[in-house]
């Protein structure tokens, strides 16, 4: 197979790989020829054993289990793997008093129900066990068989009885209340202490005979007569049997394990296995419906083995989803298949993993979870305590995030949504770019294809100052909407022109785009820069370059003229820390974002601290060459993202009309800013339609919330109105009464008249976004690019 891990040739690939191992497309160099638009980057031979990120120990990762595990069919942003719908009619409307009174009156009916039990005041209660058993053990005093079935049979009678009270008051809503929907570590230490509860009431107290039937079933009373020491050691291993068998659901439902465990990310923790037909997803059951149960069986190993992870069940069952489609050869996927195997159609890099994982990942469905829907009356209780996740079906109508800059909305949101589309990259099935300030703590270096650091030197990438376009007037609108795009008083479209009069002449004349210096001195240098250009342009064979000069030349000094304001904001990044970037002469290695076509993995680091102004420019530049260069790729199957930790000074007028046709493109923006102050007020309304998924922090200020409120407009809720009325008796005994009342509770007696209406009301309100969501939490809501809505619902992001 010539493609080296490869899927295989450009050709049959469609734009996602490579033609050979030991090359990567990462741009064009101006200047080269099309034979070189790839920069050499040797690539590593596939390792024998899938680099797994760091796990706890005790949470080894089974991807047979992984494969098995349930995946509903839920709504949008519903954690999908091992998600169980909540029946109708669940308590968690039921308030916590309700169901701690319930569960008492439970308790105490079952107690009275066993002192009439034991006290043998029914008559007809051992009817049953003597009709089972032989007469001739009740006649005279009672043996020992007659009191063991006697101790069976009051066993039978308690079980019963738990169960039923149980039932009758509501015990498993209120221990999931309880204990299961608190947060670790509360919730192993409310288990443990309901678990030693019930061990004292089995073994503890006289109230139920479980620990009598077992010692009776399991020891002869000659060993409990005989050796005190022996009677003592089976009386401690019998204590400590039942205690265990008591405990044991209690340690498994509080989550015992995860606390010893030592914290750390990690993928999916498997699932108990649950094919929902006859099919193994382990034994690759598509591969075999295809005809090619070699390749099957060979995955199938690979999977028994451990040889495999959940990267490279996702990016080969990409492949094979490829070949479905015709655009892989079955024969390629399955020579690759047969000699490489659990390393078969690898990504260009050599990579089948992460370093590092700091969110909880689902390749099979493309999610990754941010934390669970919170209890909390504002979100329907189908939701309550399930997992909320985004993938690239709500990421592809673009996520605005607002909320204070600082570690927790990187680590929360835009790191895990970078992990998740790094990995699904890994898998081909996605391309994701990154702009992040210099020490912004996001996936470490060799988490990336390619690293891009502006303005320092050991960069080993340069940023494509044109983002690989050859043609002059289409650079000249993205430059402008980089240097101008921010100021209100000036058109982008007359900058376009006037870089457009100077890009295509130099074009013309040198057979590349100025770099910045040159296009700086063609602004600044007057007439005299002019009559340099011009004279290298050919009168006969460039004659309508020449008339593009001679109209910039008309202009200079008139009102119209922006060639100050254009070289005033190229200064900004013609600067000495900036001298060996922004090449257009071939002698660096520049990232293009034509590359992604390809799934590669792109970090850009911004000189925020040191050149802020120049950082905004960049990123407004990237923003736009993004939004060209997925929309001039020739294969659209990949999923292009661009994840902006910081992207106020990315929205002007043209960046968020752009945010909307990103959905019909396969591509989706992570935009998350500190507020929405820091965007332009005229844009306001605009940016807040134009995303589909909006996500609130706390912090926000009453005016941002108004915003958000508005955005997410209002909804039919059912009020009760309670009008309390005086009670006016007309009896004297019941006058007596009501005085009496008064005087012992200080208030009149009044009944209730309760008034039920549906209002319309706002889903969150501006004060409630403002003051009412607590720390670790936020307020999402999503929209898929099919049109399916969530609505905005309160999210405990370290669930």
């Amino acid at each position: 197979m010539g493609t080296e891990g490869t899927y295989d040739s450009q050709r049959e690939q469609g734009g996602q790989g490579a033609d050979d191992a030991d090359v990567r497309w990462l741009g064009r160099p101006y200047g080269s020829d099309a034979g070189a638009a790839r920069v050499p980057r040797p690539t590593p031979p596939p390792p024998p054993m899938p680099p797994l990120p760091p796990r706890s120990p005790a949470e080894v990762f089974d991807v047979r289990h992984w494969l098995r595990a349930h995946r509903a069919d839920a709504e949008p942003g519903l954690w999908r793997y091992g998600y169980r719908p909540r029946p109708a009619g669940a308590s968690a409307d039921v308030p916590t008093r309700a169901l701690v009174v319930g569960a008492l009156i439970s308790i105490a009916c079952g107690v009275f129900a066993w002192a009439v039990w034991s006290t043998d005041y029914i008559a007809v209660q051992r009817l049953p066990l003597k009709l089972f058993t032989p007469s001739e053990w009740w006649r005279g005093e009672p043996g020992q068989s007659a009191r063991t079935a006697t101790a069976v049979y009051n066993s039978l009678f308690a079980a019963l009885l738990i169960y039923f009270c149980g039932r009758l008051g509501n015990w498993p809503a209120l221990y999931r209340r309880l204990v299961l929907d608190r947060p670790q570590p509360g919730r192993a230490l409310a288990g443990a202490l309901t678990g030693l509860l019930a061990v004292w009431i089995v073994l503890g107290t006289n109230l139920l005979p479980f620990f009598y039937a077992i010692v009776h079933l399991l020891i002869p009373m000659s060993a409990l007569r005989g050796d005190p020491e022996t009677a003592a050691a089976l009386g401690v291993a019998v204590n400590a049997l039942v205690a265990g068998a008591v405990l044991w659901p209690f340690a498994r439902t509080g989550g015992w394990l995860q606390v010893f465990r030592k914290p750390g990310p990690a993928a999916v923790v498997p699932l108990e296995a649950e094919p929902e037909t006859g099919e193994d997803p382990a034994g690759w059951p598509q591969l075999r419906a295809a005809g090619q149960p070699g390749a099957a069986d060979r995955l199938a190993a690979e999977v028994a083995g451990r040889r495999m992870n959940d990267v490279d069940c996702a990016r080969v069952g990409h492949a094979w989803s490829r070949v479905e489609s015709g655009a892989l050869s079955p024969e390629v996927f399955v020579d690759g298949v047969m000699k490489q195997g659990a390393a078969a159609c690898l990504h260009p890099s050599g990579e089948r993993d992460l370093p590092a994982r700091a969110a909880t990942h689902d390749l099979l469905t493309a999610q990754v979870k941010l934390g669970v829907y919170a209890e909390h009356p504002r979100n329907p209780s189908a939701r309550r305590g399930a997992g909320a996740a985004l993938d690239p079906s709500v990421l592809g109508t673009s996520l605005l995030a607002v909320g204070p800059h600082g570690p927790d909305r990187t680590r929360r949101l835009v790191r895990p949504v970078v992990e998740s589309l790094s990995l699904q990259a890994l898998a081909g099935r996605a391309a994701v770019v990154v702009v992040s300030a210099e020490g912004v703590e996001l996936s470490p270096d060799d988490s990336y294809d390619v690293v891009v650091k502006i303005g320092d030197a050991s960069s080993v990438y340069d940023l494509d100052l044109y983002g690989g376009i050859t043609d002059a007037d289409e650079a000249a609108m993205l430059l402008s909407e980089a240097f101008t795009g921010d100021l209100p008083d000036v058109d982008s479209r007359r900058a376009a022109v006037t870089l457009g009069q100077l890009i295509g002449p130099f074009d013309a004349a040198h057979g590349r785009f100025p770099s910045l210096p040159e296009l700086r001195e063609l602004l600044d240098g007057g007439r005299q820069a002019l009559d340099q250009l011009r004279g290298h342009l050919h009168p006969e064979e460039h004659r309508s370059y020449l008339r593009e000069v001679d109209a910039r030349e008309r202009q200079l000094g008139t009102s119209a003229d922006l060639s100050g304001v254009l070289a005033d904001r190229i200064a900004f990044l013609d600067r000495p820390a900036f001298s060996a970037f922004f090449d257009t002469r071939g002698r660096s290695r520049p990232f293009s974002l034509r590359a992604l076509e390809h799934p590669v993995r792109v970090r850009i680091v911004l000189p925020e601290r040191s050149h802020p102004e120049a950082s905004r420019i960049l990123t407004r530049l990237v923003f736009a060459q993004f939004v060209s260069s997925v929309g001039a790729r020739l294969d659209a199957s990949l999923f292009a993202a661009l994840v902006l930790d910081d992207a106020a000074s990315a929205m002007t007028s043209d960046s968020v009309r752009a945010v909307q046709r990103l959905r019909q493109l396969n591509a989706g923006a992570v935009l998350a800013v500190r507020s929405l102050d820091d965007v332009g007020p005229h844009l306001h309304t605009a940016l807040l339609g134009a995303v589909g998924c909006l996500m609130a922090f706390p912090g926000i200020t009453t005016w941002e919330g108004k915003r958000f409120a508005e955005a997410w407009g209002k909804e039919w809720v059912e009020t009760r109105e309670v009008a309390q009325h005086t009670v006016f008796a007309d009896q004297p005994f019941t006058r007596a009464l009501h005085a009496l009342r008064k005087l012992v509770t200080g208030k009149a007696v009044t009944t209730d008249a309760v008034t039920v209406r549906q209002v319309e009301r706002e889903r969150w309100s501006a004060s409630e976004l403002a003051y009412a969501v607590p720390a670790g939490h936020a307020v999402l809501s999503l929209t898929t690019v099919q049109g399916e809505h969530a609505p905005p619902l309160l999210v405990h992001l370290d669930g």
